[in-house]
């Protein structure tokens, strides 16, 4: 049975994440202490809400650079993959973890383009990777937000929602 460290910082939709992965048939163990953050196998950073909210929580509970030290296996969910970037449009400006090179932007609303955006959209994978098997161009997947990565040398696959949407990176052994 794989073992999957899931931080809690008070910034999260954990429950789902810890479902999720129970139902899969990982063992999963629930964090916010910076030591058991050293010693996973594998650590999920799980995110909903504000990105300067979430740093302070991270910093507060002095995980910000147990998660950036990390070496093993990392996956940023919602907010967390946003958190793995440099830094933020999100409230005037916002340093993130810094472990993907890039800017977080508020998405642009249009005319048929609201925003947060929230539903299903077409993906195109760009590279292939582990992380990707069985999913392929034209699959689909559920999006709900506000701000977008920045596409470039890290994405995997993307879909379009008034230009590019990053759905998912990786750099080195860090995927959000």
């Amino acid at each position: 049975m794989k073992s999957v460290t899931v931080l809690t910082y008070g910034a999260g939709n954990v429950a789902s994440v810890q479902f999720a992965l129970e139902r899969l048939g990982a063992a999963v163990r629930l964090t916010s202490d910076p030591a058991d953050v050293i010693d996973a196998e594998r650590l999920i950073l799980p995110g909903v809400g504000q990105a300067g909210y979430a740093m302070s929580r991270l910093d507060a509970l002095g995980l910000t650079d147990a998660v950036r030290a990390f070496p093993r296996p990392l996956l940023g969910v919602c907010l967390g993959q946003q958190l793995l970037f440099a830094d933020s449009d999100e409230g005037g400006g916002t340093a993130l973890l810094g472990l993907i090179p890039g800017r977080v932007r508020r998405l642009e609303p249009g005319p048929s383009l609201p925003v947060p955006h929230m539903g299903w959209s077409r993906l195109e994978v760009t590279q292939a990777d582990p992380l990707l098997d069985g999913v392929g161009d034209e699959d689909w997947a559920y999006f709900v937000h506000g701000f977008v990565c920045p596409d470039g040398p890290a994405t995997l696959a993307r879909a379009e929602y008034g230009g590019v949407v990053p759905a998912v990176v990786r750099q080195a052994n860090r995927w959000g």
